[in-house]
């Protein structure tokens, strides 16, 4: 049984403690909170939440620390502190800063005799996964990654840690038309603000400057700098009556708990070179009409029949014949190998 505890107690929290109970060889063992513990209840029973002050020097009944901290101000801080006492996972995000990261944590796991494992999350991780193999199947082709629309919880969290701001959260949007220009194989070279926008809504406090706020997000390097970013302030019951969209692409179906569904799709589109010897554009109007639905019917997708190799290749060659005595489409008959099969 691998006992694990989780510092911090947000949405990433909460999703740990869901996915620890799927589990039955991981056992909950603590929550350790910056807050009053007194005044945080948790969704396990019997689990205690002490302060993460009480982690201090180590503890013998974890054996892997779950850190549930912001990308821009937590992690860069806790993993490397706790490093040295635990075994730690978080799920830092901020691509550009990721070999500081990793190289800060490395060392104080080194010199505690542990394992950190960083950026274990969607992108990176998740996302990383399905690119490395993807890459290794189609070698030649080019990789690109779009989010949403959805809402960020990193980037909302990031701009929450702005001063005047009581409550915010951002929505990243994909640009259609580098979407379509990706679908349409024309693998285009696209700039960070040419893939993405980015649309803010913010609860400031009473009396706070709004544009020095705007000013904030707009320029802060790594989540909006280098966006289009559009800033909205809204009323805190505005915020509370919009129902957050959380950002889940790719997704799975899963039931963790009963705190919400996931789905995890991956879509893969081939366009082969090499076609059947006779498809619609082949099709001969000076064929007896008999002749030409029954082609119809034997080149539908839905009423053709599985059949072997060498029945495949027969039956081309027997239309051959048909192809090769009509002038209109003599000169766009099909080259290659009739037996070539899709792949």
């Amino acid at each position: 049984m691998i006992k694990i505890a989780i510092l911090g107690y947000g949405n990433l929290g909460r999703g740990v403690e869901a996915a620890i109970k799927q589990n039955d060889d991981l056992e909950l063992t603590g929550v350790y909170t910056r807050r009053d513990p007194s005044g945080l209840k948790i969704n396990t029973e019997g689990v205690a939440v002490r302060a993460a002050s009480e982690l201090e020097n180590g503890r013998d009944d974890i054996d892997v620390l779950v850190i549930c901290g912001g990308s821009a101000t937590d992690l860069p801080e806790m993993t490397p502190y706790y490093a040295r006492w635990y075994n730690v996972v978080d799920s830092f995000d901020t691509h550009a800063n990721i070999p500081t990261h990793f190289a800060n944590v490395d060392k104080a796991a080194k010199d505690g005799g542990k394992v950190g494992v960083i950026s274990a999350g969607w992108d990176p991780g998740m996302f990383s996964v399905n690119r490395v193999y993807a890459d290794a199947i189609l070698p030649c082709g080019q990789a690109y990654t779009f989010w949403g629309k959805g809402v960020s919880q990193g980037h909302s969290d990031a701009v929450r840690r702005i001063d005047g701001v009581k409550d915010a959260r951002q929505y990243t949007i994909p640009v259609d038309k580098a979407l379509d220009a990706v679908r349409s194989g024309a693998n285009p070279a696209l700039t960070t603000r040419e893939k993405h926008t980015r649309e803010v809504f913010v609860v400031a406090e009473d009396g706070a400057d709004q544009a020095a706020i705007e000013n904030a997000i707009v320029t802060m390097p790594n989540y909006f700098s280098d966006y289009d970013t559009t800033v909205h302030f809204i009323t805190e019951e505005e915020m509370e009556r919009s129902a957050p969209r959380w950002l889940r692409h790719p997704q799975r179906h899963d039931r963790q708990g009963q705190q919400a569904r996931h789905r995890i799709q991956l879509k893969a589109r081939l366009q082969p070179r090499v076609h059947r010897l006779c498809p619609r554009r082949l099709r001969e109007s000076g064929l007896p009409h008999e002749q030409r639905g029954h082609n119809r019917r034997e080149n539908h997708p839905r009423h053709r029949s599985r059949v072997s190799f060498c029945q495949e290749r027969r039956r081309a060659q027997s239309a051959l014949p048909l192809i090769q005595n009509s002038p209109k489409h003599h000169e766009k008959m099909v080259t290659e190998p009739c037996d070539a099969r899709h792949i």
